[in-house]
């Protein structure tokens, strides 16, 4: 019998979550064959068979958490075999639940009754009739635990599902428990954070996290608690960059099998203001500033999963269809969970567009290590007033630099983003910066 474990994934992770099993118990596999999908904490992994056989046995459920080295499934190597017995033992239980059938009924009911002898009272005898109560499972496991029929319980939600908030209400009020009460110390860690959780007295659904999400959140509350992260704000004209764009768009896409959007003019301009602005293309170690001489984007990316950022390499060096095909093809990624580590590792600033869902103002949070991150913003017609004091309707977008006031000073943060905004309403300007 061979062992399949969780193999090493990546020097920085070291535990992932069942996403999903590919395979069942009794299926064929081959050496190579994925049989299961592992949630990290940045990316979906799958996990191949490393020996040829049939699955014998799946140690671990779809949902939970593993270590890299242990033990997921067992593949019996000898697959015919392993199919044979099964076989066998399935025909051998099919002919005794046929046997059962034809047993007379009167014969049934004492079997039944002398199967209710045989079991501690308040256990089973209450689960058989409590089969055909509408119950979660988590409702059913607090139910046992406390030794109350779920058939006394009234249940809060319209539906008539019992949860697990109606079994603990039936407790406290007096409903009849063979289980003698622990104090609080004697109660399980699990039990004691299941009590802690609050009650509702309307329906509610718990969503266990993802591990992606985990980690978001973890990360995000880090940053607010280790960075004196600040966010100032300018506003940018984009008559300029709209109207080349419109101009060049279609022998843009003939000439590159690309279109022509806004993110390529805000990278560049970003990537020509980090130049003059070197501490925002930078972190900090200890009590170093790493200064960073490259210039790899990070691309904040919505999926149905969460907020990922992969990485544009060598930015500086690409040009307009080069920036585009990289975002294209990052984004493509993402959406299609095929990113890989290295796909999101090493950016050294970060560029998030809010506008696409609408946003017209918004703070970004910070992606540690790095000191910068600019928010773009929904493109909007807004009175301007000209140098000739004329007032004009003109497409204006907002745009927002979040940035470590540990190492940028508030100066070099206004100036970052104004140097943005000149490039970007001089398109000229920012061919020659950028």
């Amino acid at each position: 019998m061979k062992e399949i474990k969780v193999p090493e994934l990546a020097e920085s992770i070291t535990e992932g979550t069942i996403a999903e099993w590919l395979v069942k118990k009794g299926d064929h596999v081959s050496k190579g064959d994925p049989i299961l999908e592992l949630e990290t904490d940045k990316v979906n992994v799958e996990v191949n068979a490393d020996a040829d056989g049939v699955i014998a046995e799946l140690l671990k459920e779809e949902g939970d958490d593993v270590e890299v080295g242990d033990v997921i499934a067992k593949v019996d190597e000898n697959g015919e075999a392993s199919a044979s017995s099964e076989d066998s033992s399935g025909d051998q239980q099919a002919e005794a639940s046929a046997a059962e059938q034809k047993e007379e009924p009167q014969q049934q009911e004492q079997k039944q009754e002398s199967k209710q002898e045989e079991q501690p009272a308040g256990s089973s005898g209450q689960n058989n009739g409590n089969k055909d109560i509408v119950a979660t499972p988590a409702a059913r496991k607090r139910a046992r635990e406390l030794g109350i029929d779920l058939s006394s319980i009234s249940a809060r939600d319209p539906l008539g599902r019992i949860r697990p908030e109606d079994v603990d209400a039936a407790a406290k009020g007096g409903s009849k428990s063979e289980e003698p009460k622990s104090s609080s110390n004697d109660k399980p860690k699990k039990e004691k954070k299941e009590e802690e959780k609050t009650q509702f007295e309307k329906p509610v659904e718990r969503i266990k996290m993802s591990r992606r999400r985990q980690t978001i959140a973890k990360r995000l509350v880090e940053v607010q608690q280790e960075a004196a992260m600040l966010t100032t704000f300018n506003e940018v004209d984009m008559t300029n960059v709209m109207k080349l764009r419109s101009d060049r768009k279609e022998s843009f896409q003939k000439k590159h099998d690309v279109k022509l959007g806004f993110m390529s003019f805000f990278t560049k301009a970003a990537v020509g203001a980090l130049k003059e602005f070197p501490n925002l293309n930078a972190e900090i170690q200890g009590n170093e500033i790493i200064q960073k001489k490259f210039y790899d984007i990070g691309m904040a990316v919505s999926t149905d999963e969460g907020l990922v950022v992969p990485v544009v390499r060598d930015a500086d060096r690409l040009d307009f269809a080069g920036i585009e095909k990289g975002i294209a093809d990052v984004a493509t990624k993402a959406r299609n969970k095929e990113l890989q580590l290295e796909d999101l590792q090493g950016g050294s600033f970060t560029i998030t567009n809010g506008g696409i869902f609408g946003s017209m103002l918004s703070t970004p949070i910070l992606n540690s290590p790095q000191v910068g991150i600019l928010g773009l913003h929904n493109i909007e017609k807004r009175a301007k007033v000209m140098p000739d004091d004329s007032i004009e309707a003109r497409p204006m977008m907002y745009i927002a630099l979040s940035y470590d006031h540990r190492i940028v000073d508030g100066k070099e943060a206004v100036q970052f983003l104004r140097r943005i905004k000149e490039m970007i309403e001089d398109p000229y300007d920012l061919l020659l910066e950028g």
